[in-house]
């Protein structure tokens, strides 16, 4: 009678213990943490990046690195915002994206009129260009393009304009294995960034499209009057304002 009355007691005192995971369901939950990382690690990855060189300069780009592989060495000297001319900052802004204050890293008005055009001119912004740059490769591709698309709000959203601007002319190239404003004045014209005039920078600016194939000290016609173009814009966009965001 006794051990009657425990029996039940002692049943309700096991412990239920969980069902064994079989092989297949392991695999299943081995698969999507794996996929997790897979898709947690890029973007981690990436706005670590982007906070980083928001104060700390970038020390190589894999253009600069495939370019002294290939070329053996290359000139490059960094040189902050402070050491560039103000007309040089004003003649690329000029040249490459005139709209560079107004914008959140895509000029839509440029980009509509390219379409319009049958995209057979281009309308890659500064911060575009900057992002190319400094994080991926020169080749086209749509995965360089995706990827360039969500980086540079990242970028223009943590950056000021003036560190995009300063990052972007410290890793162009302005010559064949020459990066940056400061070895490329050097370069074409023997003076360092801080004393390019007026014309030098416009003609630096010119270079920049296509600096494989382009001589900024011994311009063809074409490239002067592309360069005295760029100059005309220069003054312009320092005097309607649309210098404002990378000045003191």
């Amino acid at each position: 009678m006794a051990s009657a009355l425990r029996e039940p007691a002692s049943k309700k005192g096991r412990r239920k213990t969980a069902p064994k995971r079989g092989p297949l369901l392991r695999l299943a939950l081995w698969i999507r943490r794996a996929l997790r990382w897979l898709v947690l690690a890029p973007l981690v990855g990436a706005a670590t990046a982007v906070l980083l060189y928001a104060v700390v300069n970038p020390p190589i780009t894999h253009t600069i690195w495939a370019e002294q592989r290939r070329l053996g060495s290359v000139e490059r000297e960094w040189v902050p915002m402070a050491g560039i001319a103000p007309v040089m900052a004003r003649s690329a802004v000029a040249a490459e994206d005139a709209n560079f204050c107004l914008h959140w890293g895509f000029d839509m008005n440029a980009i509509r009129d390219a379409l319009e055009d049958g995209a057979v001119r281009g309308a890659s912004t500064i911060p575009q260009q900057t992002v190319k740059n400094v994080y991926l490769w020169q080749e086209r591709s749509w995965l360089r393009k995706a990827i360039e698309a969500v980086m540079t709000p990242a970028v223009e959203l943590v950056w000021s304009k003036r560190r995009i601007l300063e990052v972007y002319l410290n890793v162009a190239e302005f010559g064949e294995g020459v990066f940056g404003v400061e070895a490329a004045a050097r370069h074409w014209f023997g003076v360092p960034a801080a004393e390019l005039t007026a014309t030098q920078a416009a003609r630096l600016a010119a270079v920049l499209p296509a600096p494989k194939t382009r001589d900024a000290a011994n311009p063809s016609p074409w490239l002067r009057s592309r360069a005295a173009s760029i100059r005309d814009g220069a003054a312009t966009i320092a005097a309607d304002g649309r210098a404002a965001c990378f000045e003191d």
